[in-house]
């Protein structure tokens, strides 16, 4: 079981063409570095919308571990001799979302522990990230009808559903790197084993009358902008993937 208790959705817009030097450079320098202070790296992506996005997941123990394993590593050698080559990539990184998981689903259960990493192949599939932005302390209801209404069908369509979140409401403890705050958000987040799957899976997801009919229809009505949904790929070393 995950025991962590607080993630941050990282969506970083690049440079043109620098993506896969910033992955080599995350991959060889920020996965272990991180996880030694407590960290996790839940899951790497590439947008496959956006060649110049990339997206990652990462949690902590509680709000105070956060705030001292940020100051630990953004204070630390590793980003001092690698950050400035890491951010020479990127236009932005303050697309962030503080997050905490929603009662009674473990977020990435079929996540490998980091030191199995070796025992299986590069990750693979396709993972949807769905953001719905909400009305000011509307999270708990929305939550509480995904998880008991939404979640049962999606199950049942064959999606395999990593994570649910909710905004983490508590003042961002590290302010040297931004998070969006003011924001009530919903997160989900679903991996499939590849495209045609992930299509199939919708097929039967519209052919559910009580799906199209009330579920999402209820889903949508309470978002004040179209659910946001990004389209990934994982990193090879992605704990996070098919």
């Amino acid at each position: 079981m995950n025991r962590h208790t607080i993630f941050e959705l990282r969506r970083y817009r690049l440079l043109p063409g620098r993506r896969e030097a910033l992955i080599r450079l995350f991959d060889s320098e920020f996965i272990e570095s991180q996880e030694t202070l407590g960290m996790r790296v839940e899951g790497e992506f590439r947008d496959l919308d956006d060649p110049d996005c990339f997206v990652w997941v990462r949690s902590f123990e509680n709000m105070e571990a956060r705030t001292e394993a940020l100051a630990s590593f953004y204070g630390g050698p590793v980003w001092k001799e690698h950050g400035p080559a890491a951010n020479a990539t990127m236009l932005n990184s303050d697309n962030v979302l503080l997050l905490k998981p929603v009662a009674g689903v473990s977020p990435f259960a079929h996540n490998l522990p980091r030191a199995k990493e070796v025992e299986r192949g590069p990750a693979k599939g396709v993972v949807l990230v769905n953001i719905c932005s909400l009305a000011p302390a509307a999270e708990e209801d929305f939550s509480g009808f995904f998880r008991d209404n939404a979640l049962p069908i999606m199950l049942d369509a064959g999606a395999r559903i990593d994570a649910l979140f909710m905004t983490e409401p508590r003042s961002n403890g590290f302010p040297r790197l931004p998070v969006r705050e003011g924001e009530t958000v919903f997160v989900w987040i679903e991996c499939h084993l590849d495209q045609n799957a992930a299509a199939a899976y919708q097929n039967r997801l519209q052919q559910n009358p009580i799906w199209t009919a009330e579920i999402y229809p209820r889903m949508d009505s309470q978002c004040w902008r179209r659910i946001d949904i990004a389209q990934l790929t994982p990193t090879s070393r992605s704990l996070c993937g098919w």
